[in-house]
Order: C-alpha cells, then sequence, then structure tokens
C-alpha cells in the first residue's frame, strides 16, 4: 500500500538533469480522493512510468502549506484552492495551478436532527421538501431565534476558500439569510463534522462525503441540500501543483494525467463501484464503512435515521461528461463568488475575499491549465465546458462567463436579513 502518515518527509533524489518520477501525494479522506488512491494503488500511475506515494493529511490549511513548502509535489485539492493562491488570498498563498479535475458532486449540507425538527414544526416543513425549501425554513428559524435572543446558529464548512463554503452561502442566500450576519460559519475538518454535531459544537455543516451520510446513518444529522442542487457541474476536488515544478517535470505531469484519466474511467464505471469502495474503507484512506461508501457511489442517500432517503442520480461523476478538464468558465465562476458588486462602495466584494477587476478575473481563469490535460490527452481546450455555463442554479440564475461583471452586479444587494 503507497501511503504513509509521515510529517517529516524529504524531497526523493534525483539523478542530474531528470524529471521527477516519484511523487508524493498529499490528500484528505474523503471520496472525491478515489482517482488519485485508484491510480497509487491499481497501477494506473505505474503503467506510465510514475510512484505515486500518498499521503494523508488532516486539514486544507496542512495540504496548502505542505504543497507550498515542497513536502508534497502534487496535492489532492479543494476547486478553489489554486484560484484562490494565485490571487493572493490566504496566509500562505503560493502559487499553485490545476492541471486536473478528480470529478464532480459529492458535497451535501447537513443539519442536527433537532434543528431540522425545529424547521418542521415553525414551517410544517415536508420530509420530502426541497433544498430551496430547507433553506426557506431555516430562515424562519433563524427569525424566531433573533426575536427569543437565541445565540446565532453555527455551521461548519470545511475552508474559506472552498466550494463548501460557497455552496453554504449559496444556498443560505437563496433561501433570504445572510451568511456573514444570520449565522456564524466555522472551519471543521472533514472527518471531525460528524461528532461535531452530534456534541452541539455545531449545528449543520456543508462537507464532502461520506461525512454527512455518516451523520445521517448515526442519527445526528439530517441531509438537507446536495451539491447537485445548488450547481450541478460544479468542479469539486482537483489536482493541484506549483507552476514551476509544472515547468521543470512537464513529462512526468503530461504522464500523470494520463494515468488519472484511466483512474477516473475505471472509477466511473458502476461495475467497480464494489471494488472502489473496499479499497476507500481502508484505514489508510477513509477508515470508514464500506457500505456507507457504496450508497454514496451509487447516490443512495438515508437522509436521516428514520428511513427517509433520497437517491441522486450522478451525486459522483469521476469522467463522464468531460469532468476532468479543468474549465476557465468553472474558475471564474469561483472568482464571481469571491467578490461581490456593492453600490455604496463602487467595489465588487461578493462575499468580501477580493475586489473585482479584469486582471484578477484573468489570473483566476489561470488557474485552470486545460492546456496541460490537452497536451496529455489530444483534448483541445475549446471544448472548455460551455454547457456548464448554461447551468441554472438553485435560485434559478443562469451564469455567464461571457458578461462576467454583469452576472457579479446582479447580486447587487444583500439578501434580505431575516
Amino acid at each position: 500500500m503507497n501511503t504513509t502518515d509521515r510529517t517529516d518527509l524529504a524531497a526523493p533524489a534525483l539523478a542530474s538533469g531528470s524529471e521527477q518520477t516519484h511523487l508524493r501525494a498529499g490528500f484528505i479522506p474523503l471520496v472525491d480522493a478515489a482517482v488519485l488512491i485508484a491510480a497509487a494503488e491499481l497501477g494506473f500511475a505505474a503503467r506510465e512510468g510514475l510512484t505515486l506515494d500518498l499521503v494523508r493529511d488532516v486539514s486544507w490549511a496542512n495540504i496548502r502549506d505542505r504543497l507550498a513548502y515542497r513536502q508534497f509535489d502534487v496535492a489532492h485539492m479543494l476547486s478553489p484552492m489554486p484560484i484562490a493562491a494565485l490571487l493572493g488570498l490566504g496566509s500562505n498563498p503560493a502559487p499553485t495551478v490545476a492541471p486536473f479535475v478528480l470529478g464532480r458532486g459529492g458535497n451535501a449540507i447537513t443539519v442536527s436532527v433537532r434543528l431540522f425538527e425545529t424547521m418542521q414544526a415553525l414551517t410544517g416543513l415536508a420530509d420530502t421538501a426541497s433544498a430551496l425549501d430547507c433553506a426557506k425554513a431555516l430562515a424562519t428559524v433563524i427569525a424566531a431565534r433573533r426575536r427569543d435572543g437565541d445565540r446565532p446558529l453555527t455551521l461548519g464548512m470545511t475552508y474559506p476558500y472552498s466550494s463548501h463554503n460557497y455552496e453554504l452561502r449559496y444556498w443560505l442566500a437563496a433561501g433570504g439569510i445572510d451568511p456573514d450576519r444570520d449565522v456564524k460559519l466555522a472551519v471543521v475538518p472533514p472527518p471531525m463534522t460528524s461528532d461535531a454535531l452530534a456534541a452541539g459544537a455545531i449545528d449543520g455543516f456543508c462537507v464532502g462525503a461520506p461525512w454527512n451520510m455518516i451523520a445521517s446513518e448515526k442519527g445526528v444529522g439530517r441531509i438537507v441540500a446536495t451539491k447537485q442542487d445548488i450547481w450541478a457541474s460544479s468542479p469539486e476536488k482537483v489536482v493541484g501543483m506549483r507552476p514551476d515544478w509544472a515547468d521543470r517535470n512537464r513529462d512526468s505531469v503530461l504522464r500523470l494525467i494520463t494515468a488519472l484519466d484511466a483512474s477516473a474511467r475505471w472509477c466511473d464505471d458502476p461495475a467497480n463501484h464494489g471494488a472502489l469502495a473496499a479499497l476507500l474503507a481502508q484505514g489508510a484512506y477513509l477508515a470508514a464503512p464500506v457500505e456507507i461508501i457504496r450508497h454514496v457511489l451509487a447516490g443512495k442517500f438515508a437522509l436521516d435515521a428514520k428511513g427517509n432517503a433520497r437517491v441522486v442520480p450522478d451525486y459522483f461523476v469521476f469522467h463522464r461528461q468531460r469532468a476532468n478538464c479543468p474549465s476557465s468558465e468553472q474558475a471564474l465562476w469561483v472568482y464571481s463568488q469571491m467578490v461581490r458588486w456593492l453600490w455604496v462602495y463602487s467595489q465588487m466584494v461578493r462575499w468580501g475575499q477580493v475586489t473585482y477587476s479584469a486582471e484578477g478575473a484573468a489570473t483566476a481563469a489561470s488557474a485552470f491549465r486545460s492546456d496541460l490535460y490537452a497536451s496529455a490527452l489530444g483534448q483541445a481546450p475549446a471544448a472548455d465546458s460551455a454547457p456548464q455555463a448554461a447551468d441554472v442554479f438553485i435560485d434559478g440564475r443562469p451564469f455567464d462567463p461571457e458578461n462576467l461583471e454583469a452576472y457579479i452586479r446582479g447580486f447587487d444587494a444583500p439578501p434580505p436579513s431575516v
């Protein structure tokens, strides 16, 4: 098994003038690390002359820092992380690029059973309510708590520059909740979310599989929305690397993309999901019940411990629908969530992370290296992701990357504070 938890890792020795073929790859224990794990364990990397040494880590901040400080050569990363890094955001924004997307889907929003029961009691919310109806019901609860002088609800997400943060905020805003005034958002590492919910340290969370399902199976959480409810085609995780390392090891990068493409094809085949679940369940990887991982891969959700269930088609897409091609359109949507137009200040600060500029948008788009993807697989970047740009989001608003500034200005006021 090609994995380690060690933190005192020295760079591998290289022959003079040669490219690196022994690659150290950091990952977080989530189902969407599957493509990397299968590439290392099932020989896809070896067929391309590469060795993948997988290093399990506990937080995205650690992943970011260890890539920056050259303890990792490549890393399993949240799709917004390379964009944030190139924009100089965060505590250690070392330049990072992403030439491969590890797939789509996998996130969900879960609230405590007690909070969901309160949502039902105050609004008559049905067990089969939509994600949008759940957000609106939560707004009613928040308004009631404010009237009663109760503390703001605390919702967990995994990292400030994450799809979880932006999806959670988008869902809240669609329901009329201001994420910065009406609730408290806290960073919680994915494996800790279900225990934090059970302990009452948080009232809900947005995180990747399998941790939402684990909370519902334990009877402490109720799943109220999935990533597909918010933006079905959103890229979830990517393979990140330092651009200088990619330049020095271009052939190895292209071989890595080829290996990951083959691995993603294998992971996407339902006939392989039993073997994939068994592999991911191992203690070195997710250390999670194999049956839960099987259900996650099939999109079969036990929403709660009372038997309410839902099947989400394509909950995970590892390869189909050009899921692995890093797209500038995808990067620009992430950028649109980092900024917002506020008329009073005449500047764009969507969620207050960066001020809008045309240069910033171009930098954000450059983080997703479709040129490297195309060089490895012979697929032209022009085929990028036009169908994804036409997706309609949970609030009914379509995203037009060709009119980015107008799209951002469309969020011309904060959601009404409940």
